[in-house]
């Protein structure tokens, strides 16, 4: 070392500082890197990602390579920065040398280039994968021998060198990475993204239409009041039972009824062969599972039973579609509304309203966990069934009963939680086929 000059040395220890920043932020910027995106932009042929891709598949091997050779650099280079110190200052450049090397490295070694690699991970890691791949192979060897103790002490603490190396992520995790995309994804996408994920919370029983608002026929009636039904329906699909909704005896779809309307000889017998045999939903099935069979099965609509087989109401295709992507209807002849604004700014809502209904159509965030309906929701937070008109705060509603009848509130007035603009509000009758 007394044979080279001052020169080449602070030329080595500019080097050694250097090589010690690649490696550190080789180091920061391969742990940032966006797995996700490197997946896509591997998949896509970007060279830089898919050298990063295979380092990272080995992480261990990867964490080795960079850290021996970061030690390696940063150990010379204090060499070096001593044998200077000492021709300078003599024995008290030892001292100096620590101090100075100590604040050069932290700088320049580690937190600028650290920091720079946080920030733009891709530009650093992809350009670095191309040197530390060849790296890795040189010193295999001595990344082999590391990893080897390593993989002993991990096994004494009884951790898995594979431990939390899983990649997938989890619905709620999902979730926030879709509400977090911001501009990425337009909002319109980003809420029915939010909706498929929820559809496992969801069961039929909460989006039925409830079975004292099914329309359908009743072969007990007579000819002239189903030919009028027939007619005058709005729904695609009609319930066909006998006397009582839980004797439902099929499905007539209104597209065979033209050619039947048309015969002179109309009759029960001749309606119960255009009708398709019945198909039943347990109520607590989920919607997403729920789609699927109406997939495998081919059908649009089912009768949700309970445990005991009654009929509780009917889900359609339909209803599980407005699920994800908001409501939706061909039926603008429809002229019922369960939900009426009122020009204070409150809303007069039917009892048999779903709460999910509310929720979505006004924006609000009434408890779904209980009750299915806002006269449920009403009773359950009372503690009984009103027997006057009452008021009271509901889930942070000022809520009024309007109407009670047969034990069942049938209208209430209900206020907003916080104050908004007045709302014009037409909701379309919910769809039963």
């Amino acid at each position: 070392m007394n044979e080279v000059s001052l020169t080449a040395l602070f030329v080595l220890l500019a080097g050694l500082i250097v090589l010690s920043g690649f490696f550190s932020s080789s180091e920061t910027g391969m742990m940032s890197l966006n797995r996700y995106r490197l997946k896509h932009m591997a998949k896509n042929g970007h060279r830089g990602a898919k050298r990063a891709q295979g380092l990272l598949k080995r992480t261990d091997q990867l964490i080795g390579v960079i850290l021996i050779g970061n030690n390696f650099v940063n150990i010379f280079a204090s060499a070096i920065a001593t044998v200077i110190a000492i021709r300078i200052w003599g024995d008290a450049g030892i001292a100096i040398a620590t101090v100075l090397l100590t604040i050069v490295i932290l700088i320049f070694a580690e937190v600028t280039p650290k920091t720079l690699a946080a920030l733009f991970p891709e530009k650093i890691a992809f350009p670095a994968s191309y040197i530390l791949g060849p790296l890795l192979k040189i010193l295999y060897p001595a990344v082999w021998f590391v990893n080897l103790f390593t993989g002993v002490i991990l096994k004494v603490l009884r951790v898995s060198a594979d431990h939390g190396s899983s990649e997938h992520l989890s619905r709620e995790e999902l979730r926030t990475l879709v509400n977090e995309a911001g501009a990425l994804i337009p909002s319109k996408h980003k809420d029915m993204l939010v909706s498929i994920l929820d559809l496992e919370k969801v069961t039929v029983n909460d989006i039925m239409v409830p079975r004292n608002e099914v329309v359908g026929i009743d072969l007990e009636d007579d000819m002239d009041t189903i030919i009028r039904l027939l007619r005058s329906s709005q729904h695609t699909r009609l319930p066909v039972f006998r006397g009582d909704i839980n004797n439902v005896q099929g499905i007539l779809h209104m597209r065979n009824t033209p050619k039947l309307l048309m015969q002179e000889d109309v009759n029960k017998a001749r309606i119960m062969q255009l009708c398709r045999e019945p198909y039943f939903i347990p109520e607590s099935t989920p919607l997403n599972t729920q789609l699927i069979n109406f997939q495998k099965a081919r059908r649009r609509i089912g009768f949700v039973v309970d445990e005991y087989g009654d009929v509780l109401g009917i889900a359609t295709l339909e209803d599980i579609l407005e699920e994800i992507v908001g409501d939706f209807t061909t039926d603008y002849a429809a002229t019922s509304q369960d939900i009426i604004p009122q020009d204070d700014g409150t809303f007069i809502i039917d009892g048999a309203t779903p709460l999910r209904a509310i929720n979505r159509t006004l924006g609000w965030k009434l408890p779904l966990e209980g009750p299915k309906t806002l006269n449920g929701l009403i009773t359950e937070t009372l503690e009984t069934i009103p027997e006057t008109n009452v008021c009271l705060l509901m889930a942070g509603h000022r809520t009024e009963v309007l109407q009670i009848k047969d034990n069942v509130v049938k209208a209430a007035i209900v206020h907003p939680a916080l104050r908004k603009r007045k709302l014009t509000l037409t909701r379309p009758q919910r769809r039963q086929g």
